[in-house]
């Protein structure tokens, strides 16, 4: 018993820790890549000119010669992948030869097609803006070797496979320059910057909305705002428009559930003064996969007085070269996501999502939709945990501290009264708790890795409350000389508990799935805990007062000892403070009730 209140008041300190972004391969190790040197950020590759380019010392080799490679260009980089290939097989991804180091510390060797040593890349998001390495000359060297690098300025801003120059075996004659170029075909589109801020004049009568909080301003920072409009007389397209705080991106999803996952996703992403736009696809709760802005036309976007609004549209019907794209003629949930970014890279979003409560065709009619961020299922946790421990819980444990006595002779079913109420609501307060608690799992399938300290609390208070009554169904006899020390026990492991569940309401309107308005929410619980403080401090002195006129000072001490007191005259007055602290404790509940469903 002892251990499992260490480990409580343990969870109590650890620290939270939120979960941010980090570079993928920000070490370097990237041998996933050694084929096609993608770096697999989720982003499309420019086809811009690169600022970036590969010289060599020489143009001619022979077998056993150390070339020197480097590679420079502003702005700095923090990324790149270095090989030699052979220039002669276009298609073969086959690196060649081996590289020495000049500066160990920036770079490292990478063994890729089981060659050691065959490419060099970068060792940390240090910036650079050159490297210098030595390319060794094997005995078997192709005739034509050209070296290929793959060069990140940052995240999402990368050129993959930029051709560097071709170095000729002594004897062979060089071949005439190409005029094609090695970087594969991407799909862009263009975008344009929007002439003004959107407007939700026209939502249920020429496009659907949906807005949060409802009836917001779509200029207004603080509103998130998604239309939809079909396009074309034979609505072939839709055009969407879509708006939130400018802190990194808003997103918005097409799912055919209220779950994250399997899910069509558009983004807008700040990515410095401009705005990316491109579509994308969640097959789970990780990373956006298969970024593209294929299949996006009109695109257009305003960055300014605080918020990010972009403007596309993109046809009703799927193209087969648009794998995870849906129809839009079809019903589905809408999801409207925001968060920070950098350099382009989206982070977790920060709040829970706004889902729609019912799902829409997007091509049907006209409407202003309603959507909530907290899942039902959630609701139902913080509703029930705030019920066991603000009104069944406390209450309960009031009556067996101050009642027991102004009841004493009152019996129920066999048993003192005080005793049948105060089991009855912490049976009560049990069952609450644990039916609570598995809510969150079943929701989350499995445990939540960016709740905090949160639902380690959970773990503690559900683990006392199912102590509690394991304790007391082995209490002592009532004239047993050990009883004392059961009282005591009981007592602290409920206080312990109870103290446990309150510091846990406290982050559990915090959390990303439950979040409660600040700070509003914030001061109902202290108003709450003070409100409790206070009638527990009065109820004592009001019991320190009669236990002092009964007895003499002698007997104070065994009193205390024993937990007891004699009958209190003014039974009646306790009664009625019971009675205002379970109202006061209802009035607090009934504040956060309303807020959870209003989310």
């Amino acid at each position: 018993m002892s251990s499992v209140g260490c480990y409580c008041l343990l969870f109590v300190f650890v620290s939270v820790c939120y979960w941010v972004p980090s570079g993928c391969y920000a070490n370097g190790k990237v041998t996933e890549a050694c084929g096609d040197m993608e770096p697999k950020h989720g982003a499309p590759a420019q086809t811009t000119q690169s600022p970036y380019h590969l010289t060599t010392n020489t143009s001619t080799f022979s077998p056993g010669d150390h070339i020197q490679v480097i590679l420079s260009g502003t702005p700095h980089f923090n990324g790149f992948l270095l090989q030699a290939r052979d220039a002669s097989s276009q298609g073969s991804a086959s690196t060649t030869g081996s590289f020495n180091l000049t500066n160990p510390h920036r770079t490292q060797l990478l063994t890729c097609n089981n060659q050691q040593g065959s490419a060099v890349s970068h060792t940390s998001e240090e910036r650079l803006t050159e490297v210098v390495v030595v390319w060794n000359a094997p005995k078997d060297a192709p005739s034509e070797v050209q070296f290929f690098v793959t060069v990140l300025q940052h995240y999402n801003l990368f050129w993959v496979k930029l051709p560097g120059p071709i170095i000729y075996h002594h004897g062979v004659t060089p071949r005439p320059p190409q005029s094609t170029t090695t970087l594969p075909p991407i799909q862009t589109t263009t975008s344009s910057l929007l002439p003004g801020p959107f407007t939700s004049d026209s939502c249920g009568q020429s496009k659907s909305c949906l807005l949060d909080p409802a009836g917001c301003d779509p200029k207004d920072p603080h509103c998130f705002f998604l239309s939809m409009t079909t396009e074309g007389p034979n609505k072939t397209s839709v055009m969407f428009e879509l708006s939130g705080p400018a802190e990194g991106y808003v997103s918005f999803a097409l799912s055919w559930d209220a779950w994250m996952g399997n899910d069509d996703v558009y983004m807008c992403v700040k990515d410095g003064d401009r705005v990316s736009v491109s579509a994308a696809f969640f097959s789970g709760r990780t990373h956006p996969e298969d970024q593209t802005q294929a299949g996006l036309s009109s695109v257009s976007w305003r960055l300014a007085d605080g918020t990010i609004q972009c403007r596309f549209s993109r046809p009703v019907k799927v193209a087969n070269q648009e794998p995870g794209r849906y129809d839009l003629d079809q019903e589905y949930f809408l999801f409207l996501a925001s968060g920070h970014a950098q350099y382009g890279k989206i982070w977790k979003h920060n709040q829970q999502p706004l889902v729609s409560v019912h799902r829409k065709c997007i091509t049907g009619p006209s409407e202003v939709l309603t959507g909530s961020r907290g899942p039902t299922i959630m609701k139902v946790h913080g509703a029930l945990m705030l019920f066991a421990w603000m009104l069944t819980g406390s209450v309960g444990t009031f009556i067996a501290s101050f009642y027991r006595h102004d009841w004493a002779n009152q019996t129920l079913y066999g048993q003192k009264v005080w005793f049948q109420v105060h089991r009855g609501l912490m049976t009560l307060t049990v069952m609450l708790t644990i039916v609570a608690f598995s809510l969150p799992f079943f929701y989350r399938k499995g445990w939540s890795k960016h709740a905090g300290v949160h639902p380690y609390l959970g773990c503690c208070v559900v683990a006392l409350t199912l102590i509690q009554p394991i304790t007391a169904v082995f209490r002592p006899r009532p004239d047993s000389h050990r009883r004392y020390l059961f009282n005591w026990a009981h007592w602290g492991l409920g206080s312990l508990t109870e103290i446990l569940a309150v510091v846990a309401m406290f982050l559990g309107t915090h959390q990303s799935s439950l979040l409660l308005p600040q700070p509003w929410t914030t001061h109902v619980l202290i108003g709450y805990v003070t409100w409790l403080a206070s009638f527990r401090f009065m109820l004592l002195i009001h019991k320190h007062l009669n236990i002092k006129k009964a007895l003499g000072p002698d007997d104070i001490q065994e009193i205390h000892s024993n937990q007891s007191e004699p009958s209190s005259r003014g039974s009646f007055k306790k009664s009625l403070i019971l009675a205002a602290l379970a109202l006061g404790n209802s009035g607090f509940l009934i504040a956060l009730l309303s807020s959870i469903a209003d989310i």
